[in-house]
């Protein structure tokens, strides 16, 4: 058994794998704060933040990423401007009106403040809300979850995809939907009964036969490579090709119903080494059905976006500089996104140095701890008081505050 394997084992007495109905969750008491939900969407392989959120105005940036730079404003593929210093990547258009609303907001050199470059342990620690410890059993959504009220409080949370996440694990009870319409399906090939059939139609020598298998072994050699990749930096999380349909059921069941209010989302795919591109390629196609997801959850969410704050962050940031593939490598500091209709938004916030201020020499660094930043949020958001808080993130350091996360 491998250590995915183990840790989705882990805690899965506690999921409850349920069908989609907006009447699934009846109404419970309320917490400290009704109404109020919360959305964690973890982008699982280290997206490239400063691709997302492009420092337009450091000279750095177009010297260290000679092909991958996203243009400056107004150029061809340029960023769309939001302030002096950053862009918002040209697939994020679909984000821009929650931004010129004030309700999308983004905070650069944030992350963990543990060293490690596994993608393994990073989001281990950004689940477990434990940097560098590996023994904390439980995720901080669940810890969240045990300071709401007793009652109802297992009817409270949701993950997207096929098992419980490490974010969720612990005795608080979730729920478990399927992610994507196509998430599991396989091939022709795939089933075993159909390829034994070819392979035995074509067990001949003759040259299609030839080709057949060689096309079959390429396949498979293929397929493993891809498996394998994706199992160290996705973890087993979809592309976010379908993210938009997910977030769109994913906003009416949580629409008017006020004891859903814990939901967790993770997409794989941003490992980018090779390749990357930059107002168009792979990372492109990628962040466009993410922004249009997130776009359509505040859409579906309807009067209930004024109550929602969405969290969008990554185990980890990349390399400032481009590698010799046209991608970038692990790196350290990272963007963490803030949405919802009350968030103090139109704005970058937390310490920014720029790019010449760098960590080991060839990283962004973190000077916005994603504990203290996410603390600062549940206790605005959802009214928790500091001793919940210090169970919830129970080895965050001395709390920095941010300012005002939201507006009202």
């Amino acid at each position: 058994m491998n250590r995915r394997d183990f840790i989705a084992m882990l805690g899965a007495s506690a999921a409850l794998t349920i069908p989609l109905g907006r009447n699934v969750w009846a109404a419970s008491t309320a917490s400290s704060q009704p109404n109020r939900k919360l959305v964690v969407v973890l982008l699982r392989g280290a997206v490239d933040g400063l691709s997302v959120l492009p420092p337009w105005s450091d000279k750095d940036y177009y010297q260290e990423r000679g092909r991958i730079a996203i243009a400056r404003p107004g150029e061809e593929g340029g960023a769309i401007r939001l302030d002096a210093r950053f862009g918002l990547h040209p697939a994020l258009a679909a984000l821009y009106p929650l931004w010129q609303a004030g309700q999308l907001a983004f905070i650069p050199a944030s992350g963990s403040p543990d060293p490690t470059r596994s993608h393994f342990d990073a989001q281990d620690y950004l689940e477990s809300g434990t940097p560098g410890n590996k023994s904390t059993a439980t995720g901080w959504l669940n810890r969240l979850l045990a300071s709401f009220p007793a009652h109802g409080a297992g009817d409270r949370a949701l993950a997207l995809g096929a098992t419980q996440p490490r974010i969720l694990a612990g005795p608080q009870q979730i729920a478990v939907l399927g992610s994507g319409k196509s998430a599991n399906r396989q091939s022709a090939f795939d089933r075993p009964k159909i390829a034994a059939a070819f392979d035995a139609l074509y067990s001949g020598n003759d040259v299609l036969a030839q080709q057949y298998r060689l096309a079959r072994s390429s396949r498979e050699q293929l397929r493993m490579a891809l498996e394998t990749e994706m199992d160290e930096a996705s973890r087993g999380a979809p592309l976010p090709d379908n993210f938009v349909g997910d977030a769109q059921r994913l906003g009416r069941l949580m629409r008017g119903n006020a004891s859903l209010q814990i939901a967790f989302a993770d997409l794989g795919g941003w490992d980018t080494h090779i390749n990357q591109g930059h107002a168009e390629g792979m990372l492109a196609n990628r962040l466009e059905p993410l922004g249009q997801g997130l776009a359509t959850l505040a859409r579906e969410l309807g009067q209930d976006w004024d109550n929602t704050v969405v969290l969008v962050m990554s185990e980890f940031g990349r390399t400032i500089r481009e590698n010799g593939s046209g991608g970038t490598d692990h790196g350290h500091g990272n963007v963490l996104w803030l949405l919802g209709g009350k968030i103090n938004g139109g704005r970058i916030l937390g310490q920014w140095a720029g790019l010449s201020e760098r960590y080991q020499e060839r990283d962004v660094p973190v000077f916005n701890d994603y504990r203290q930043i996410t603390a600062q949020l549940l206790g605005a958001h959802l009214g928790l008081r500091d001793n919940q808080l210090a169970s919830v993130f129970p080895s965050m350091p001395k709390f920095t505050n941010l300012g005002p996360l939201l507006r009202g």
